[in-house]
């Protein structure tokens, strides 16, 4: 299809725009036009699937048959049925007299079934009938009816999607989808936004009896680069609201702004810091959560070493001296000094954890305390916490003689998480 047909299809179905994805589904529709095969157009909401359709029925034989355009999710479950295929009086509640359906008043003609994806699953089975056989039977009724209807169908959403979640029945999608057309979605068409709002504001300013809107150089980059969700009727209805609401006719990007709402503007992926919007993730930098991780991760180890501490004071007062003096290590940042009374007390004396947010010298008791210094060897430290956690249950099994109520409760969780935690240690033979 040559440039200069394109260009006479768009002039007479009032298309606007010149990119590149907009002029390959007009000539998509325009070679498929003349033939009988079923079309299925695909596209977000507003982009203008509708005017595909009529080009469909307008470049084909069937013209001057009737064309009928119907949303599929606009009509209730419980007459979709009857709106269809017709229906016989007294079929159900309210049916007074026999009614014809859109397949029987279409016949010779198009029919276009736009939000398909919301068809029931019991209207999709009528359909692929209709599809394969060209035949329907009135709801109420025995009789089988016959009907030539073109078959035109639109959807914005993923009908594969659909049929994958049991939502759409996949043999009909392959009976739909005989000529897929895509329609790009304006944020795709580039600067045919600029060429659709000058058009949509001319006629604004004709229906108001004012002058139209002009936008000044600043302000065209700005509405090119807005995502438009709403696509085509989105980019019309902010046409039609400056057109009414602006006192000046020339509008710059200052002025502009209002209108494109700030959460639809941008195309690149959200940033965390200070500009970011609110919640918890704008009130850090990137480095600001590292170190947030990093600090958390100190505090986790400092708690897990106190905990052992706390099992390990549970023990037999020389048991405990031993252990502790043999992993001694582990513990220099839980207390400023850890103290051993040699006479046989049970008293163990452990003050308060270091800040892991601020570091200070460590706070020193009395000079007359007596402090031994026990030589041990030094091993590598491992930050493990599956290690460290496998090593204090079973120490608090130990210490309990495997009765697995009193450990749970020595280590502060319930029997269950025990249980779980036994399982996940590969300790459940203990």
């Amino acid at each position: 299809m040559t440039t200069q047909e394109i260009q006479s299809i768009k002039l007479r179905f009032g298309i606007i725009g010149n990119a590149p994805a907009l002029n390959y589904a007009i000539q998509v529709a325009a070679q498929v036009a003349p033939t009988d095969m079923t079309v299925l157009i695909t596209g977000e909401s507003g982009s203008g699937k509708e005017s595909f359709s009529k080009i469909i029925h307008a470049l084909s034989p069937r013209k001057h048959g009737q064309f009928i355009a119907i949303n599929c999710g606009a009509i209730p479950e419980g007459t979709i049925d009857s709106e269809l295929f017709g229906h016989e009086k007294g079929s159900f509640t309210g049916a007074n007299e026999a009614r014809k359906g859109y397949f029987e008043v279409t016949n010779g003609g198009t029919i276009f079934l736009d939000e398909i994806g919301e068809m029931p699953l019991g209207t999709q089975a009528r359909l692929l009938r209709v599809l394969e056989n060209g035949e329907f039977i009135r709801v109420g009724s025995s009789k089988v009816q016959k009907t030539d209807v073109r078959v035109v169908a639109a959807t914005n959403v993923n009908l594969l999607d659909r049929v994958q979640a049991g939502t759409f029945r996949e043999d009909l999608y392959y009976r739909l989808n005989t000529v897929p057309i895509t329609v790009p979605p304006l944020r795709e068409r580039g600067e045919d936004v600029y060429l659709l709002f000058r058009k949509f504001a001319s006629d604004a300013a004709e229906r108001y009896r004012t002058r139209p809107i002009i936008l000044l150089p600043d302000a065209v980059p700005v509405l090119t680069r807005f995502r438009f969700p709403g696509n085509i009727r989105q980019l019309k209805n902010i046409a039609e609201q400056m057109s009414v609401l602006e006192t000046e006719r020339d509008v710059d990007a200052r002025r502009l702004a209002p209108y494109l709402p700030q959460d639809q503007v941008s195309r690149l992926p959200m940033l965390l810091g200070p500009g970011a919007s609110d919640g918890a993730a704008g009130n850090y930098s990137e480095r600001d959560l590292l170190y947030k991780i990093l600090f958390d991760m100190r505090r986790d180890m400092t708690d897990l070493k106190k905990m052992v501490l706390e099992l390990a004071s549970g023990q037999r007062p020389h048991e405990a001296q031993e252990l502790l003096r043999q992993n001694s290590h582990l513990f220099s940042n839980t207390s400023a000094t850890t103290t051993f009374e040699g006479n046989g007390s049970n008293e163990y004396f452990l003050p308060a954890p270091a800040n892991p947010y601020h570091s200070e010298p460590a706070a020193s008791y009395d000079d007359e305390t007596p402090v031994e210094d026990i030589p041990h060897e030094t091993e590598e430290e491992t930050l493990s916490l599956d290690v460290k956690e496998r090593e204090m249950i079973l120490k608090a099994l130990k210490k309990h003689n495997n009765k697995r109520k009193y450990a749970a409760h020595d280590l502060g969780i319930s029997e269950r998480t025990l249980y779980r935690k036994l399982k996940q240690y590969d300790l459940e033979q203990v």
